[in-house]
Order: C-alpha cells, then structure tokens, then sequence
C-alpha cells in the first residue's frame, strides 16, 4: 500500500488521486444569471445531495486565482441557480459549456441547449435535461488553502421546484435506466450506469 502526506504531493498530484479515486461522480450543469442578464452554463462533478429534509444539493467549484467563478459568483449575487442532471442524451453539449468563455459571453452561444422558463426563479432551466431542480442559496461555504488563499465556493442550494421527465418516471419513483445518468471519471473520461446489482441491507 502506497502512502503520502498531502506536504508530499504537488497539487496537482493531489487532485489526480482524489478525482481518480473518488469515482464515479455525478455530473451537475448548472444555469444561473449575471447582473448584467447573461445565462451562464457550467458543469460540475463535485455535486452531490446534502440532505432531504430540507432538500439541499451541493456543488464545489473551485476559484481561479482566489477569485470566484462565473457560476459561483452569480450565485451569491443573485441567490438562485437551476441544476440539471447531465445524461448520455446531453453529455456532449454539457462538456461544450466548459470552454473558457468571459463573463461578458454565454454558453449558450456554444451549444444547443435551448432554455425553458423556471417556475419560481428567474434562472432558465434547459429543455435537453431529463431532470432540474430550481434551487436557492441555503449558505455558501469558502474553503481556504493552507497559504490562506480560498481555493473553493462550496455552495449549498435548497431546491424550491422539481422537473421530472414523465417518460422516466415509474410508480413513485425515478427509472435510472430510462435517465442514463452519465458519471465523471478522471481526465476526459465518463461513465454511464452500467451494471445495476441488488445488495440488501442488514436489519
């Protein structure tokens, strides 16, 4: 068994094993809106729920230069944000929206996805996401490095309104095979659902 402190590691040796152990991850796009009205889309892969009771998912996304990102930043000005589940059907026009774009340009401009108003945020949803969750900002949480710097907005988003694709829906409950999630691996790599196996839980 190989073993490292973190003063060890470079960066980006410490990110590499954490993304390329901590796998599969799902994958959040997320729309949100500038101060100046412009849609931005982004995806990420550290996102997950929080909790259910209140329903709360959360994604990390990591600054640039202790600065905060597009997705991020809009966020905290505007308090609302729109998450999708990315699948096979949108993987594709998902992973255009992380080209490096200037706050002034929309990824929309760079991918098909068309937008669909939300019901209770002014953020759009995309019409090519299987499943979106209306959200709004529960707390935002900085994370700083050990120079002090802050490295990641850990943002907590309460979800306000579900969209559910009635075609993957099935007596209460979601069909994963019908919404073939897709999953983040390391470097440009995905995964889709796969095997599905059944282990039950002790009493």
């Amino acid at each position: 068994m190989l073993e490292f402190s973190p003063e060890q590691l470079t960066d980006k040796e410490k990110k590499k094993f954490l993304i390329g152990s901590v796998i599969p991850r799902p994958i959040a796009l997320v729309s949100t809106i500038s101060e100046d009205g412009i849609v931005n889309v982004a995806p990420f892969s550290y996102f997950n729920i929080v909790t259910y009771d209140p329903p709360m998912l959360s994604i990390a996304v990591q600054r640039a230069n202790g600065e905060s990102k597009d997705t991020a930043r809009n966020v905290l000005e505007s308090g609302e944000a729109v998450l999708h589940i990315v699948d096979v059907d949108n993987v594709e026009q998902a992973n255009n929206t992380s080209a490096p774009l200037s706050k002034d340009e929309s990824e929309l401009d760079i991918s098909s996805f068309t937008t669909v108003d939300s019901k209770v945020v002014k953020v759009p949803g995309l019409n090519e996401a299987k499943v979106r969750y209306e959200t709004e900002l529960y707390e935002n949480v900085v994370v700083y490095n050990e120079k002090n710097i802050p490295t990641t907005d850990l943002l907590m988003l309460k979800v306000k309104h579900y969209h559910i694709d009635a075609a993957i829906y099935r007596n209460g409950y979601i069909d994963p095979v019908k919404l073939k999630a897709v999953s983040r691996l390391a470097g440009n790599d995905y995964a889709d659902i796969g095997e599905i196996f059944t282990v039950e839980r002790p009493e």
